[in-house]
Formats: structure tokens, C-alpha cells, sequence
């Protein structure tokens, strides 16, 4: 079984076999970093990276960055850090999974400046503080770096493969299935361990922007999930879906606002100059709220008719404009070039911002996953690193690092596994040929032309009822039990459309598979916001139904695994487990 004759134009596809002694799904930056790794502790063996775009521009970072956001400094320590992430996630984190990752965030910044990254320091030498936490750098050329790397450990990279689902026999991950996004080909890869460092999901909620502009958003919008959803669809357990991540950016560019108050001490205000964030929210922080309230205040001044909203930027000295626009250029290039082309002056103009869609992520927030200090998933042989990694929020590139270096490490430990199948295995299993015909699936549908559906057709469908009923930006993120019913309700009508899911091309067979995929993400985060039945995190999660944080009934994790023979998606708790005592300072 080398080759297969489709019904619709592309005609016959090939179906390739790999071999490999270890696998990594998803070649950002975490990604990288784990393949590296890899090769250091097995330099003989073969390492795969398995990337849906090309290494040496992809994932969140492809632009790059401007500043590395975890680090611990001196005067700080990795329970300090711990204690922290632990405030801005209102009170809820996997504590063991924060601390292995904070006592080695400073490793990974070490390994990426001997790598060749830039980072700026100060009269002293010291790296260049940003913030309480973050080292200024120079990451325009992060991810190039990073696949430099990649190339001299001799690491196979598979590029422009989209992987529709894991290898699975005898409940062991055994690799992965996907195919070409350019000539369709399936391409097999066969390996007794799988880190899996695909990142979050976007696209998921109606964007910002409309139409043709509705990529400009803040996270990759490639990024559909995808890691997420094949582990869901063989019974992973996955948690915190219902902690979303609404990002406060720029107006129109959604570019990040951290550079303005970090870098250039820029404060929020109101139409009316008012800084509310120290007026209305000191009792929380003020300008150094939990993120998640930093969001909902700015939604709650525009709710109640004092927006928009503004980064007051009149204190900038003028020859500190350049140095801002050099900012923007390390990382998000489109707000200095939108700036340049309307005659944009920082200081005498206003910066305009604004809440994003929710985001699905486990670097800011903490969905994903569930695993443990190892990074080892509830499926044999599958690990989990970056975004996609559940439990640990506020851990940014830094952080994905650490959990690529943990990852690898606990990949080689437990060795090769003991019932890895063979390719010829792989070839004769039913589970493998069940995905191969879902693969195909949207190419082979001939509905009659009044039935057919095309991938943008249902991503729209899918943006409308998540942003409608389930707490987008048209209902100010709020949502009640009601409303997020009807959610699951309209998401199961639109499972069963999926059967006049249309692709012609082996491109719109990725973007089939991308909505797919946010389907899948979109029905675990529906189920894991109906079950929560308090307000944790207000914005990101805000039930009015249950307005308030409970922490006597709800100090605990919301869990999920979707059962494979029903389909059904089955929520329950965890409990929280303290190991660092105190409060951040």
C-alpha cells in the first residue's frame, strides 16, 4: 500500500514511510529546542522534526521577539517565580510543573545566546531588564538561529507536512500520519517516543479584524489546535481549557502592548485621561493587576461608556521614538510599518488598544495537557512542551524551553517503549486505516452542490457560535449555562455537517483539517467553561451566572478526556497541591 487513487482531481497520492528513534510534532521554537536536545543526550540516534510550515520561519515566534519574559534574576528565585505565576493565575497553577520549569528558564536563555542571539545588557553587563522578569533581546532572527541549530545536530526535518493524528497501537504512541500541504502525499512516521510542540490554538472565536484581515491577530494564526485536538481524539487527558487567553494589544495590528508598559512605561487610560487601572483597580494591583484583570478592566471601561481605551505614551522623550519603532521591528514588524505609512507620532498621537478573541494556549494561560513533571501525557510514549503543555501558565519562550530540555530528557530516560510497532504492523492495523480515511475524507465528499461546504465556510460558522454563545468579544466574554448549551448544541449540528466538508487541493485539504481540528478544541472548551461554575478568571472565563471566585468548591482543576468508542467528553476535577507557601511581594 504505496499508493492511493482519490475521486477528485488531485488524482493518485504516494504514502511515505519513515523511520525514526524519536519524533517532534511541531518545529518552533520549543520544538527545536527539544530536537536539539535530543541529539545531545542520543547523538547517534534519528531525530525527526515533523513542521507544517518551514523550521526556520514558524510557530508564534516566525517574526520574532523582543523580549524574553520569564527569567529569574537576581534578587529573585525559582519559588518567588512560582509564587507569582501563582497570583497572576488567581490562585490556581500546577505548582510542581511551574517550579521545574522556573529553576530552569535561565539555561535556556544561556543556550540561545551562545547559539548567536543578541541580548542587551546594561552599564554593568548584566542582561537588560524588562519588567520584573524579562531580558531585553534583539530576536528578529530568533527562529533562524534556532534552525542553524537544528542543522548541525544533523536533525531530519519533514517540512511542510500537515499531521492529521498519532500512530497509536497497543495504547502506545508510535508516531504519526500526515500528509504534503503542497502534492498531497502521506508521509508515515513511525517512533517509539512523540514530543508533541505544535503551540495553542487561534481561530477558534471570531477575530478583531473581518474578512481579508482577519489574520492580523496576535497569535499564530496557523496554530489551529491541532496538537491538542489528535490527542484528544485517542483518549488523552487534557486540562484548564476554560482558562482562555484574552490579550490586550494595539488597536487594528493587535500588536503586543508589553513593550509600551514594560519598556517605555506607558499607563493605561480612558477617554478621559483617567488611569483606571490604579484608580478602580489598586486593590488588585493596579498597573500590576493579574493579566487576566488587566484585560477586564479595559473591558469594563468600554462596557460602561468611558472608551476607548490608550496608552499614554506623552512622557516618551523624543529620542527614545526610534528605539520604539526598533521594538516593533525585533518582533512585530506590520505596527512600526503601520505607523511609518500614516505618519504615526507616538508622542502627540494616541496608541489606541483593544481585547483580542480568546486564544487557546498553555504558555500565558495553562490549557493543555495534563502531565506530569516529566512532561510525559497520559498516553504512553507522548510528551508535551510550550503552548501545548497544560498546568504551568506565564512560562512565554523562556519557559517552552526549559519544558523542550525536561521533555527530551524524560523521552531518552524512559527509553524506546516495549511494543512499538513495526511498519508492516502499522500497514495491516484497523486504527491506522480508520485515520487514513479520515485523512482522505474531505478530498473523497461529492455532495450534491447545494450540500457541499468549503473550509472557510465552516470556520466562519464555527467563529460565529463560539463568539455568540460560548464568550467571545460580542458578548464582552461574558456567558451563562444557557448560552453555552446552545453552544454545544449548534457545535453538534455542525459535526454533523462535517460529512459535506469539501477540499479540492491538497491545501484545502489542510484547511479542512484545521477546522476540524478547531472543532474538536472547540467543543472541550465549551464543556470545560459550562462545567466550571464560578468566575476565576474574569474575562478570560466570566460566568454571570456565577459571578463571583469560589475558591471553597473550586480551588481544583478541570479535567477532560474524550471517550473513544461514544465520542463523549467526559469532565472532572483534579485537585490543586500547594508546594511553595507565601504570597508574591
Amino acid at each position: 500500500m504505496n499508493t492511493l487513487k482519490l475521486t477528485n482531481s488531485v488524482g493518485e497520492v504516494k504514502i511515505i514511510w519513515h523511520e525514526s528513534d524519536f519524533l517532534v510534532l511541531g518545529g518552533g521554537t520549543a520544538g527545536c529546542m527539544a530536537a536539539i536536545r535530543l541529539k545531545e543526550l542520543v547523538p547517534n540516534a534519528k531525530v525527526t522534526i515533523v513542521e507544517k510550515a518551514n523550521i526556520v520561519r514558524s510557530g508564534c515566534l516566525a517574526a520574532g521577539l523582543n523580549a524574553i519574559n520569564a527569567y529569574i534574576h537576581d534578587g529573585e528565585t525559582p519559588e518567588s517565580f512560582v509564587r507569582h505565576v501563582r497570583f497572576d493565575a488567581m490562585g490556581l497553577i500546577r505548582e510542581d510543573l511551574v517550579l521545574t520549569l522556573a529553576e530552569r528558564l535561565n539555561e535556556g536563555v544561556k543556550r540561545l545566546e551562545t547559539y548567536g542571539l543578541p541580548i542587551a545588557t546594561d552599564s554593568n553587563g548584566k542582561y537588560l531588564r524588562r519588567g520584573r522578569w524579562g531580558v531585553v533581546i534583539f530576536g528578529e532572527r530568533l527562529k533562524p538561529i534556532l534552525a542553524e541549530q537544528v542543522a548541525k545536530k544533523e536533525v531530519t526535518v519533514l517540512n511542510r507536512i500537515n499531521v492529521t493524528g498519532l500512530v497509536i497501537h497497543e495504547g502506545h504512541v508510535a508516531g504519526v500520519i500526515g500528509f504534503d500541504v503542497r502534492n498531497g502525499d502521506i508521509h508515515v512516521v513511525r517512533a517509539p517516543a512523540v514530543i508533541i510542540s505544535t503551540g495553542g490554538a487561534a481561530g477558534i472565536y471570531r477575530p478583531n479584524n473581518p474578512a481579508g484581515a482577519h489574520h492580523a491577530m496576535w497569535y499564530c494564526p496557523f496554530n489551529v489546535g491541532t496538537g491538542y485536538a489528535i490527542g484528544m481524539r485517542v483518549g488523552a487527558e487534557m486540562t484548564s481549557f476554560e482558562m482562555r487567553f484574552v490579550a490586550l494589544r494595539t488597536k487594528d495590528v493587535i500588536a503586543p502592548t508589553g513593550t509600551l508598559a514594560l519598556l517605555f512605561k506607558a499607563p493605561l487610560v480612558n477617554a478621559y485621561g483617567e488611569r483606571f487601572m490604579r484608580e478602580r483597580w489598586g486593590h488588585l494591583g493596579g498597573d500590576s493587576a493579574p493579566t487576566c484583570i488587566r484585560a477586564y478592566a479595559v473591558v469594563k471601561e468600554m462596557k460602561e461608556g468611558r472608551g476607548p481605551c490608550f496608552m499614554d505614551m506623552k512622557s516618551l522623550q523624543k529620542e527614545r521614538i526610534e528605539e520604539l519603532y526598533a521594538a516593533y521591528l525585533d518582533m512585530f514588524p506590520s505596527a512600526a510599518l503601520a505607523w511609518a505609512s500614516s505618519q504615526f507620532d507616538p508622542q502627540n498621537d494616541v496608541i489606541e488598544v483593544c481585547t483580542t478573541e480568546p486564544y487557546i494556549v498553555g504558555g500565558h494561560c495553562q490549557s493543555g495537557y495534563w502531565i506530569d513533571e516529566g512532561r510525559k501525557t497520559t498516553l504512553d510514549g507522548l510528551y508535551a512542551c510550550g503552548d501545548v503543555a497544560g498546568g504551568a501558565p506565564f512560562k512565554f519562550v523562556s519557559g517552552s524551553w526549559a519544558e523542550a530540555l525536561i521533555a527530551a530528557e524524560s523521552a531518552v530516560k524512559d527509553g524506546k517503549g516495549n511494543s512499538t510497532p513495526t511498519l508492516e504492523n502499522i500497514k495491516s492495523s484497523e486504527e491506522f486505516q480508520r485515520e487514513l480515511d479520515r485523512l482522505l475524507a474531505s478530498l473523497n465528499h461529492n455532495p450534491p452542490a447545494h450540500l457541499a461546504i468549503t473550509p472557510e465556510e465552516m470556520e466562519l460558522r464555527l467563529q460565529k457560535v463560539m463568539d455568540e454563545y460560548a464568550g467571545g468579544i460580542n458578548t464582552f466574554y461574558e456567558m451563562n449555562e444557557t448560552m453555552l448549551k446552545i453552544a454545544l448544541k449548534r457545535l453538534r449540528e455542525l459535526r454533523e455537517q462535517t460529512k459535506w466538508l469539501i477540499a479540492r487541493t491538497p491545501h484545502e485539504l489542510m484547511l479542512a483539517h484545521e477546522v476540524l481540528d478547531r472543532l474538536d478544541v472547540a467543543e472541550v472548551v465549551v464543556n470545560h467553561l459550562l462545567f466550571r461554575q464560578e468566575t476565576r478568571w474574569p474575562c478570560f472565563q466570566t460566568r454571570t451566572d456565577y459571578p463571583n471566585r469560589d475558591d471553597s468548591n473550586w480551588l481544583l482543576f478541570v479535567n477532560s478526556v474524550k471517550d473513544q468508542r461514544t465520542e463523549e467528553i467526559k469532565v472532572f476535577t483534579r485537585p490543586y497541591v500547594q508546594i511553595v507557601k507565601g504570597e508574591d511581594h
